[in-house]
């Protein structure tokens, strides 16, 4: 059975990522990126369904005693684990490769103290558990490399023999004080020829360097510098080195609430969710990752502008049709487990904002537009001119019927805001009469059709009665000032109507308004959302409280999952969650910059 989501930390390579329990098993890999078919999907069921352990032998009696702790290496994503037994100590180093254009998993087991043995189970289980793979040992220089093949998948493993019993293949070995195990996995595509054995101390020492480097380059906060600095980390951990795609998640179906059906894949690249990426990034002084995102931006939406989606796959990829598979039970049964998702070919108007929001960022961080940029963005607002009224699925991927999500609206406002921007202020060519124009006529409806006046706050959509915790995003793009008694009203009603335990739900499902059986945990960048609110409208000791205690919801390596289950206090959605770390990012700053200014 799987571990609960805190107990998991993330190793990655930039093109795809792992998820290590702290029991020492990998219990989530897809080869060779984010979102292809798991080999190890144990996180999605049992052991049965793919998983790598290596742990002490000791762990396997229930009456041993065992300790274990771990870190990141410095700012890396090089896992340290450290497990006490009677015999010793040992160290787990788990990392993948930076750079080295393959796809590897290394486990260098150090002795630190006595010897200790060691255990490990292997099973392969290709295409989220489908494949039962054909697996042998095969004589090489040095010793045994085992070979794992199915259709067109295969790993080789080296530094260890394995005995097959059952379908799981087990071996052991000892391991002591000074000495250096090396276990490595390297998967490739079952045609060629297996790779050459990875030089653990040359990579090690490279993906070392490359990270510390990356993040030397970052412009510190002063509010909660080391977990900013780790979910800097994260956002790009979560970005592809080669197409600069960002996923929204590194997995997919774990479950909003826990039993239920609220599972969806996030392996994929939401525009919403990259361009506010693009603008913490930005905000802490990493300009080059901007530039490829937003190259990654204007490939992905080029042509007609019609047919822009809310998400696309890490290159770009535009089909991305939501499946239900049988094969992974779920976790802890949560089901059903799905890959792709069918939002991508929704109507979403805020999306538009927050390209236009993250676009304009960029230009005012010294990204210059080129004869692409400009006139691309220009075609995104031919087609806001055209369809600014159009009802959507809002920034939640309602699926239920489209609405006037008020949110939606004010975004929209957003995108003609920045386009006027870039006119008068950056001097670029465009209608900037008919934009201001749409803007007034937007912003007038606004506050006709989504502010309710008799409970003095803005609603989730025009003519409903409920509020969104969406609408916290209002003074974030300029639509109002934070102490702006609208925006005062509309987050006394966020208070009263959407806070569970001190925590922020996005809407009450209750309401079934987005077609889906209700229940639901509190959404954590909401709630991060909050505390940017509180700090900005001068509740600066309220935005101190909430964002201790949300910061406290991270896991022992500083990783945060979608929400948050305050009655079993534990993580839950699919993590890490990029939405959530950018989210916890935005709010130190809010705090930062609050007390810079007293």
């Amino acid at each position: 059975m799987a571990l609960p989501i805190e107990d998991y930390a993330l190793i990655g390579d930039c093109r795809t990522a792992a998820l290590v329990g702290i029991d020492g098993s990998i219990d989530w890999l897809c080869f060779p990126r984010f979102d292809s078919a798991s080999m190890f999907g144990a996180l999605l069921g049992n052991e049965d369904h793919g998983r790598w352990l290596v742990a002490p032998s000791a762990c396997l009696d229930s009456s041993a005693s065992v300790t274990v702790t771990r870190k990141y290496r410095d700012n890396t994503f090089i896992l340290v684990t450290t497990w006490v037994t009677d015999e010793g100590e040992v160290e787990v180093i788990d990392f993948m490769p930076f750079g080295n254009r393959r796809a590897d998993v290394v486990r260098r087991i150090r002795g630190v103290r006595g010897t200790v043995t060691m255990h490990t189970e292997l099973l392969i289980r290709f295409g989220y558990a489908t494949a039962l793979p054909w697996l042998h040992q095969a004589p090489e220089a040095g010793g045994h490399a085992v070979i794992a093949v199915a259709g067109p998948d295969a790993i080789v493993a080296r530094g260890i023999e394995l005995h097959a019993a059952d379908h799981k293949h087990t071996g052991s070995f000892s391991v002591g004080e000074g000495e250096t195990h090396d276990l490595t996995m390297t998967w490739y595509q079952a045609h060629r020829n297996p790779p050459a054995a990875v030089n653990v101390d040359d990579v090690l020492a490279r993906t070392s360097e490359w990270w510390t480097n990356w993040a030397s380059h970052c412009e510190p906060s002063d509010e909660y510098p080391e977990i900013v600095k780790r979910s800097l980390l994260v956002l790009r951990a979560l970005t592809h080195e080669d197409t600069g795609g960002i996923v929204a998640a590194a997995t997919t179906s774990l479950p909003e609430w826990f039993g239920g059906s609220r599972n969806w894949d996030y392996r994929y690249v939401w525009l919403r969710d990259a361009a506010l990426t693009l603008h913490v990034l930005l905000d802490h002084g990493y300009i080059a990752e901007a530039e490829a995102w937003r190259r990654w931006l204007l490939r992905a939406i080029a042509g007609d502008p019609a047919d822009v989606q809310i998400m696309y796959g890490l290159s770009g990829e535009r089909w991305l049709e939501e499946r239900e598979i049988d094969s992974l039970p779920g976790y802890e049964g949560a089901s059903p487990v799905r890959i792709g998702n069918g939002a991508f070919n929704q109507f979403q108007g805020d999306v538009f904002g927050e390209v236009m929001v993250a676009l304009q960022a960029a230009r005012r961080s010294g990204v210059h537009e080129n004869d692409f940029s400009w006139p691309l963005q220009r075609a995104l607002m031919a087609f806001v001119e055209d369809n600014w009224n159009r009802p959507d699925h809002g920034i939640w991927e309602i699926r239920g019927p489209e609405r006037h999500f008020t949110h939606s609206r004010v975004m929209l406002w957003a995108a003609l805001d920045c386009a006027i921007n870039a006119v008068e202020e950056f001097g670029l060519e465009g209608p900037v009469e008919t934009w201001l124009v749409i803007r007034e006529e937007i912003r007038k409806e606004i506050e006709r059709d989504g502010w309710d006046a008799e409970r003095g706050t803005y609603t989730q959509y025009y003519g409903g009665a409920g509020v969104d915790a969406s609408l916290l995003q209002l003074p974030q793009v300029g639509y109002l000032a934070a102490d702006d008694p609208r925006m005062l009203g509309t987050v006394a009603a966020i208070e009263e109507e959407l806070l569970v335990d001190g925590l922020v739900l996005r809407y009450l499902t209750e309401t079934g308004i987005d077609g889906l059986p209700h229940g639901e945990n509190p959404f954590l960048a909401c709630s991060f959302w909050l505390v940017e609110q509180y700090a900005g409208s001068g509740r600066v000791e309220d935005a101190i409280v909430l964002m201790d205690r949300l910061v406290g919801f991270a896991n022992d390596v500083g990783l945060i999952s979608e929400e948050y289950d305050t009655v079993s206090e534990r993580q839950a959605g699919n993590t890490p969650q990029a939405l959530s770390h950018l989210a916890l990012v935005r709010a130190a700053d809010a705090i930062s910059k609050v007390k810079t200014s007293k």
